[in-house]
């Protein structure tokens, strides 16, 4: 009988670690999502802030060009397509004139109505979307779409995709 009050205990004492087990591994994965937003907030906010100052050096250590580059070409393959016209590959020269501090001010300020220039890291939280523990974007607040993509590779935060804005009506 001793035997078996020893075995429900210490059944019992494993039920109640459990949920501190579980507990713990979310707290974990949400401070490590809390990290991410973190550091990439501050990275985004480098970004305007290099737009905003017009350091076209600061602006072009920020870019992932190649993947900008593939990410608009793919969008204006789509554009193309879903106007029934084969618009072919476009040029990286065309590509690059699309890559430019005007533009991602110009998409920054599809994210929010009054969204600053500059906007701080704080600002950016409130409109960034955490894909994965590498990967973040800002949504325009209105339709939950990714307007400006980041991704960090090598402990750095690069601009990786832009969302052109939609074409207007024939």
């Amino acid at each position: 009988m001793l035997a078996r009050i020893r075995r429900r205990g210490h059944g019992n004492r494993m039920f109640r670690k459990g949920p501190v087990i579980a507990f713990g591994a979310l707290a974990l994965v949400l401070s490590a999502c809390g990290g991410v937003r973190a550091r990439g907030s501050e990275a985004i906010a480098n970004v305007f802030s290099a737009v905003q100052r017009q350091d076209h050096k600061a602006f072009e250590a920020a870019l992932d060009r190649s993947k900008l580059r593939s990410d608009l070409g793919d969008q204006l393959t789509e554009v193309g397509r879903s106007r029934a016209v084969d618009v072919g590959a476009a040029s990286e020269f065309a590509l690059d004139r699309m890559i430019t501090p005007q533009a991602i001010r110009l998409t920054a300020a599809r994210i929010a109505p009054g969204w600053p220039q500059a906007p701080t890291a704080a600002q950016i939280v409130a409109h960034m979307k955490v894909q994965d523990r590498r990967h973040v974007c800002l949504e325009e607040a209105v339709t939950r779409r990714c307007l400006l993509s980041f991704a960090q590779e090598d402990g750095v935060w690069r601009l990786v995709g832009m969302r052109m804005a939609p074409p207007s009506s024939p």
